[in-house]
């Protein structure tokens, strides 16, 4: 039998597990594949604020002064690398000893109860900040982040295949060519898999998971290595016609959901079924086309719990242990025009029943030894709010938990957030968008802002923290209108107890990119961005 190690790139946030793994893993388990899974992500974290990389980063920075004085010497050093020269000089000077003991006892503070302590917390955020400048300095011009989560490598874009191929052959700004050697192959060296499949489920983690898949191919050339996740996905059209990736960077991918599918391709790699008979896969065959094979969409209900035995909790960012579930797949509404979150999934929503979400909590709680959960659905659906709190209030389950949620006019009643509250609720993640009526149809959003107060006053009543999302700048959206979201918010801050601001984002697989004519808009598609997912855009108006 094959054996299959999961590998889960940076960079996603490191205070919880991603749930890609452990639900891949579960099923993996239940049909008696061995499987190890690795948070990369979170192990890079901690290793980056570790004396041994520190010390790695130290020795860069100071080889790459050597080779700028003696380029210096000979006559030969650019405008560009007498600057990056003196900028590696003051860096040189940096007391380490102070940054490494500083960065220790952050992630010391960021993992026990002095997390609470609002100033603790806050310096130790700006102690990885400031080591992160440092380590940044090393990989110039590259910006290596800790929190947001944004780093890039500036030279090379992930939205640009070529580039994706060229970054994983330069050390100089490449971290993720570092971390996947002093991780990535240890890894693979210990456990000696037959299949490494690797999740990119954002845009942030294309870099760093085809730096790995690309050095994994050339280290390790017998190997299989498959790709998947959400963004793998939703750029499955693109990458199926980019033939240089296969056998290079990957040798095959699976998209859409890939519980069964990589059991499957197992299977198949062990000589038990046909690579064609794999659903959800594009590989090349034999004679050297790509073949893309037959969509599966699978019955949640069947699925068992995710199974996180090898997760590394203890290297989170987080005082708590936090549990990501997924109760339901797809979004129960599905109608809004600016969320392109359905292209991750066959445009079909499914829950699991109430009683089996109960039983996976149960068990969860026990075998993570956790209390705090994170349902990651899409939105959590308003039957399933009413349904599951008085289950989990009956079963006693002890549990505290948070959700993404639409306001809703079917969840005005009091008794509802009564035993939402006393279930263990203690905040939820609100979509507003817009204030503006006009807005609002047009995003499909369809919010009845009465009834967006009453679940804000409500969530206030019975201690729910209410964190609300909003943005400016939907095509034709004018001045007025976005005041009017801007206003709903200052007149119930006392209601509301954080808010999130952002920019209108136009993604490639939005409906919205249907609206074009209708909205009246411009926009700008750059051939060379040949991955991109996102697109800029010029209101004609």
């Amino acid at each position: 039998m094959k054996k299959v190690l999961l590998l889960f790139p940076p960079e996603w946030v490191p205070t919880a597990p991603y749930l890609a793994l452990p639900s891949l893993t579960a099923v993996l388990r239940e049909n008696g594949i061995e499987v190890v899974q690795k948070d990369i992500n979170v192990e890079m974290y901690d290793h980056i604020f570790s004396r041994e990389f520190l010390l790695f980063v130290k020795g860069r920075i100071d080889q790459r002064l050597r080779d700028l004085r003696e380029k210096q010497r000979m006559g030969e050093i650019t405008k560009e690398e007498r600057d990056i020269k003196g900028m590696l000089k003051e860096y040189s000077f940096v007391d380490l000893e102070h940054h490494i003991k500083e960065v220790e006892k952050a992630k010391e503070i960021m993992r026990g109860p002095e997390f609470y302590d609002v100033s603790k917390a806050e310096s130790s955020l700006n102690a990885f900040r400031e080591v992160m400048s440092y380590v940044s300095a090393a990989y110039h011009p590259a910006d290596i982040q800790f929190y947001p989560v944004e780093s890039n490598l500036n030279i090379y874009r992930p939205w640009i295949s070529g580039d994706l191929l060229k970054a994983p052959h330069d050390d100089t700004v490449n971290v993720y060519a570092d971390i996947c050697r002093q991780l990535v192959f240890r890894a693979i060296e210990d456990e000696k898999p037959d299949l490494v499949g690797i999740s990119i489920g954002t845009p942030v983690q294309l870099m760093s998971g085809i730096t790995f898949s690309t050095l994994i191919k050339e280290k390790f050339p017998e190997i299989h290595v498959t790709v998947g996740g959400n963004i793998i996905t939703r750029l499955r059209d693109e990458l199926q016609k980019k033939e240089e990736f296969f056998g290079t960077a990957f040798d095959s991918i699976i998209f859409y959901e890939g519980e069964h599918p990589i059991v499957w391709l197992t299977e198949a790699l062990d000589g038990k079924r046909k690579m064609e008979d794999v659903p959800n896969l594009i590989y090349r065959e034999e004679n050297g086309n790509i073949r893309v094979n037959n969509t599966y969409q699978e019955k949640v209900n069947e699925l068992p719990p995710p199974d996180f035995d090898g997760i590394p909790w203890g290297k989170y960012f987080s005082p708590e242990r936090l549990v990501p579930y997924l109760g339901t797949r797809g979004c129960y509404w599905g109608e809004c025009t600016f969320c392109d979150h359905g292209a991750g999934y066959i445009d079909q929503f499914r829950a699991k029943h109430a009683d089996q979400i109960i039983s996976d909590l149960e068990h969860l709680k026990k075998a993570c030894n956790a209390k705090h959960f994170l349902f990651t659905d899409e939105s959590f659906p308003p039957a399933l709010f009413k349904k599951l709190p008085p289950l989990m209030v009956e079963k006693n389950l002890g549990i505290y938990w948070t959700t993404l949620i639409r306001f809703e006019s079917s969840l005005l009643e009091p008794e509802v957030w009564d035993l939402a509250a006393q279930s263990g609720c203690r905040s939820l993640y609100f979509g507003l968008e817009s204030a503006n009526q006009r807005i609002i149809k047009l995003v499909k959003k369809d919010t009845d802002i009465s009834a967006a107060v009453t679940n804000l006053t409500e969530a206030k009543r019975v201690g729910i923290w209410s964190h609300v999302m909003a943005f400016y700048g939907f095509p034709s959206e004018t001045e007025e209108e976005a005041e009017d979201t801007r206003q709903f918010l200052l007149k119930n801050q006392e209601i509301i107890h954080s808010v999130e601001m952002y920019f209108f984002v136009l993604y490639k697989h939005a409906p919205v990119m249907n609206m074009i004519k209708q909205l009246d808009m411009e926009v700008k598609d750059n051939p060379e961005h040949d991955l991109a997912l996102d697109f800029y855009y010029t209101p004609k108006s």
